[in-house]
C-alpha cells in the first residue's frame, strides 16, 4: 500500500487532542476497501504535528475481539504515524462495534495506552454500516464523558441509528460516502475535527508584568453551569487563588500578579449535563517595566525607574476598569439574600446582577446604579444553589464579571 501525499499541504500546529481511528478490520470489508480507508485516515491526519503537547492517534480494530494497533502515544512524528497507518493490517472476524466501542472507552482514559487526562478526545468510526452487537449504550457513555463522535460510513447504514450514535448535530459529525469519493469529505471533516482539538484549548493573550487574558471555548451557557478558575505561582502552590465564572464566559483577565513569574492555570467546567475535563496551561509574566504608588490625588505610576539621584518621571493614569474582586453573599433566606461585591470605581456606570437557579435554564437579571455596591436578590425558591453573576459596566462601554454561587435557606 502507498500512502499518496497529493500537494503539500500548511502544518497545522496549534492542536492538542487523542483522536483515536475505530477501523472496521472484521471480514464484512474487502482487502480494496479497507486499503482505501487508511489511505483517508493518514490523509485526515496528515497535516498535523504530533507530540505530548500537539496531537496524538491510535487505531482500534472492530473484529471478533477488540485490538489496539498502537498506543496514542507511541509515534511522535509524522513519519511515524505514516509508517504505522501503512503497517496496519486486517484482522477480519465478525462486526462486534458495540465491545469495539467498550474497549475504546477504557483506552481512551487509560495512561497505559499514552492518553491524557486534559486533553480534547476525538473518535472516527469508519463503518460500512453493519454490526452484529448494540452500540447505542457504549457510544452514549462515550459521548457522555465529552468525547467527540464522527462516524463515516461507506455502505448503507441505518441512517436514524447512525445519526444518534454520532455527535450533534449529525449534519457536521456524519457522513455517508463511497469509499472511492473518500477525499471528497477529508477536508470538511478534518475541519470539524480541528473545531473540537484547535478551540477546547485554554490559552492565555495579552499577557503584561501583571495581568493576562485567558481565553477558552463555549463549552457552557448561563443555563447548563459554571466554571471554577484556579491559578497560582509554580513556586507557590499552595497560594492558588479560585473564582468563579458563569457559563456564559470564554474569557477572563487574571491581575494583580507578580512580574517574571509562572502561573499554573486550570478551568473547571462544573455541568450538570455533560463532563468536561479541566483545561490547564502555564503563563509567564513579563519583566516589571513599571512601579505604582498610590495618593491622595489618585493613582500615579513611576515609568522608567531612575538610579539615585535623578528624577522620576510622573505620569497620571486613567481609572482602571477592574473586575469586581469580591462577592459577598449574606443575610441568606427561604426567598432572598443579599449580593455585595468591591471594589466600586468611579468610572463604572452600572451593575448587571444575573441569578439563576443551578441546574436550570432561566436567569433573572437587576440593574443596578454604579455608586451601589450591593443588592437584595428576593422572590427566590426556598433550599436551592443559584449562580450569581456581577457585571460592571463601565462608562466606556467595557464589561467586568465575577461569579459565585449562593444558597437559600430550607422553608
Amino acid at each position: 500500500l502507498s500512502l499518496p501525499l497529493p500537494g503539500a499541504q500548511p502544518s497545522i500546529s496549534n492542536a492538542e487532542g487523542d483522536i483515536l481511528f475505530l477501523l472496521d478490520s472484521s471480514g464484512s470489508v474487502s482487502y480494496y476497501e479497507f486499503s482505501k480507508v487508511k489511505e483517508f485516515m493518514w490523509d485526515l491526519v496528515r497535516p498535523f504535528s504530533f507530540g505530548p503537547k500537539d496531537v496524538q492517534t491510535s487505531i482500534i480494530h472492530i473484529s471478533t475481539t477488540p485490538t489496539m494497533e498502537f498506543p496514542f502515544d507511541r509515534y511522535q512524528s509524522r513519519g511515524g504515524v505514516q509508517q504505522a497507518i501503512r503497517d496496519t493490517r486486517q484482522l477480519m472476524g465478525d462486526t462486534n462495534t458495540g465491545q469495539a466501542l467498550s474497549y475504546a472507552k477504557e483506552k481512551f482514559f487509560s495512561n497505559e495506552a499514552g492518553a491524557r487526562p486534559e486533553v480534547p478526545k476525538v473518535l472516527v468510526w469508519v463503518t460500512d454500516g453493519f454490526s452484529t452487537d448494540d452500540i447505542s449504550e457504549p457510544m452514549q457513555l462515550l459521548k457522555d464523558m465529552g468525547v467527540t463522535v464522527f462516524i463515516v460510513s461507506t455502505g448503507r447504514g441505518n441512517y436514524l441509528e447512525l445519526s444518534a450514535a454520532a455527535s450533534q448535530p449529525p449534519e457536521k459529525h456524519l457522513h455517508f460516502v463511497d469509499v472511492d469519493d473518500l477525499p471528497i469529505i477529508t477536508k470538511e471533516l478534518r475541519d470539524a475535527m480541528l473545531d473540537v482539538i484547535q478551540a477546547n484549548r485554554l490559552h492565555a493573550v495579552d499577557i503584561t508584568s501583571s495581568s493576562f487574558r485567558l481565553v477558552w471555548p463555549e463549552l457552557l451557557s448561563q443555563e447548563t453551569g459554571y466554571y471554577s478558575l484556579e491559578y497560582a505561582p509554580t513556586n507557590n502552590l499552595a497560594g492558588k487563588r479560585t473564582t468563579q465564572l458563569s457559563g456564559a464566559h470564554t474569557s477572563f483577565t487574571v491581575s494583580n500578579l507578580t512580574p517574571e513569574t509562572t502561573y499554573e492555570v486550570a478551568l473547571v467546567p462544573e455541568s450538570n449535563v455533560h463532563y468536561f475535563p479541566p483545561q490547564t496551561t502555564r503563563v509567564t509574566t513579563l519583566a516589571g517595566k513599571m512601579r505604582s504608588v498610590v495618593t491622595e490625588e489618585g493613582r500615579m505610576s513611576l515609568r522608567d525607574v531612575k538610579p539615585a539621584g535623578q528624577p522620576l518621571l510622573c505620569t497620571p493614569q486613567p481609572p482602571e476598569e477592574i473586575t469586581p474582586a469580591q462577592l459577598l453573599i449574606s443575610e441568606s433566606s427561604p426567598h432572598s439574600f443579599q449580593v455585595s461585591w468591591a471594589p466600586t470605581p468611579d468610572s463604572v456606570a452600572a451593575y448587571q446582577v444575573l441569578y439563576g437557579p443551578l441546574p436550570g435554564d432561566s436567569a433573572q437579571l437587576l440593574e443596578v446604579d454604579g455608586k451601589r455596591n450591593s443588592t437584595v436578590v428576593e422572590n427566590l425558591a426556598p433550599n436551592t444553589t443559584y449562580l450569581v453573576t456581577v457585571t460592571a459596566i463601565y462608562r466606556s462601554g467595557k464589561e467586568k464579571s465575577l461569579s459565585a454561587k449562593a444558597c437559600t435557606q430550607e422553608g
